[in-house]
């Protein structure tokens, strides 16, 4: 691991200074080998789907792990978005005069080394060398166990595409090992590694926030919510709600709890719960829910609590925008929540009062993603107050510098 940090070190010095142009040929022939050699990274992918189906892995971890043709397509769409993204290294804020002349900016730089630790997602792995290259940093990328084969398969096309543009084969470098150590050496290696990134369950971001050394860019859960509101269109909150939990179920972004205002659960409730529940839905209701939909658990106070990723939502009425506002408060991992409403005072005091990374109006929580964001990709989400939050695409992959500009005055 020592080794492994100080290649990404140096390579990071490189990086630093990387154009523009090279960079985004790198991440125009890995997207160009992703489509050229799928059948070879379908093959290495179905090692670890036989693997992980023989460990019993849930079926939402199974459709993270899987390399599908639409998955690598999008994987490709996404390196050609990030190529030809602006570059943000090296650009410069507002730059203001001082009284003797000298002028004041800030200047766009690299991290540094990141390194990136992640479950079960080998998309992971080509979204995080294509951010952390882009804007111009080193990458260290620690995958799961269950993705072995497919990350390593992964790691080949990207050191290839780094070598087609000239830039340093180390500036990604895919970690080979599945000993739990490394993990262990990797978040303490401060010395050669500047942030850390863990994309993974709450097991491991406890484990890490613990443990590391050096900083996290990091969100601990996903307890998103959906307030259905009074002044909600009933046809919009129908579409709105059954994408926000069926999307994906095993999603960061994938709605958990939803609330529902008294004034209009009549009637969209009934209706809601039966789609949900023919699409296998387990609902579990507050004792006022349960009065108006037959097929529902009583929830308990743990549901309120729970990221489930799996097909089960906690459904509550509540008596005002106040009290839905008042419980994403107390039971929110502060991620992303949604408002339904034709009130735009009663949205616009929602975005501006809950306290999450991203709050919506009309639009499922799914949608939190950076590449539906527009950033291409993502690292990560962030429900960190410093630094990044939300979806951290390339901005977020950078700091800032102060770079001064004068013409020989000397401070009196």
């Amino acid at each position: 691991m020592v080794q492994i940090g100080r290649q990404a070190r140096a390579a990071a010095r490189i990086m630093r200074n990387a154009s523009g142009r090279d960079k985004a040929r790198a991440l125009h022939v890995m997207a160009d080998l992703l489509v050229e050699q799928k059948s070879q990274l379908q093959e290495a992918n179905a090692k670890d789907l036989i693997a992980a189906r023989e460990r019993g892995i849930e079926t939402a971890l199974l459709d993270r792990l899987t390399l599908s043709d639409r998955a690598l397509e999008l994987m490709a769409i996404g390196l050609r978005q990030i190529a030809d993204m602006p570059d943000p290294v090296g650009t410069l804020g507002p730059t203001t005069q001082r009284p003797n002349g000298m002028q004041v900016a800030q200047m766009r730089v690299p991290l540094g080394v990141i390194g990136i630790i992640y479950e079960s997602r080998p998309n992971v792995t080509i979204d995080a060398a294509a951010l952390c290259l882009k804007s111009g940093n080193a990458t260290l990328l620690r995958g799961g166990s269950e993705a072995l084969h497919s990350n390593l398969a992964l790691g080949k096309i990207i050191r290839a595409g780094l070598e087609a543009a000239g830039l340093p084969a180390n500036a990604v470098q895919v970690i080979g090992t599945t000993d739990r150590a490394a993990v262990g050496h990797l978040i303490t290696m401060t010395q050669y590694v500047d942030v850390i990134v863990p994309r993974g369950g709450k097991g491991l971001i406890e484990r890490l926030s613990a443990e590391a050394k050096v900083p996290l860019i990091k969100h601990l859960d996903g307890n998103c919510h959906v307030y259905i509101d009074a002044a909600a269109d009933v046809e919009k909150a129908h579409k709105i709600a059954i994408n926000a939990k069926t999307y994906r179920y095993g999603i960061c972004g994938a709605m958990e709890t939803l609330l529902v205002h008294s004034d209009i659960a009549p009637s969209v409730l009934p209706d809601l719960a039966q789609a949900l529940l023919d699409k296998g839905v387990e609902l579990r209701a507050c004792e006022r829910t349960s009065a108006l939909i037959s097929k529902a658990t009583p929830a308990t106070e743990s549901d309120w609590e729970t990221e489930f990723l799996a097909p089960v939502l906690a459904i509550r009425i509540v008596d005002s925008i106040d009290q839905a506002i008042d419980h994403i408060a107390k039971y929110s991992s502060e991620h992303t929540e949604s408002i339904v409403t034709e009130d735009l005072s009663a949205a616009r005091r929602f975005q501006r009062e809950v306290d999450s990374s991203s709050v919506y109006l009309n639009l499922p929580t799914c949608f939190a993603d950076g590449f539906e964001y527009g950033l291409g990709a993502e690292i990560g989400i962030s429900t960190n107050r410093l630094h990044a939050r939300g979806p951290v695409g390339l901005e977020g992959l950078t700091t800032q510098k102060w770079v001064l500009t004068g013409d020989g005055q000397v401070r009196g």
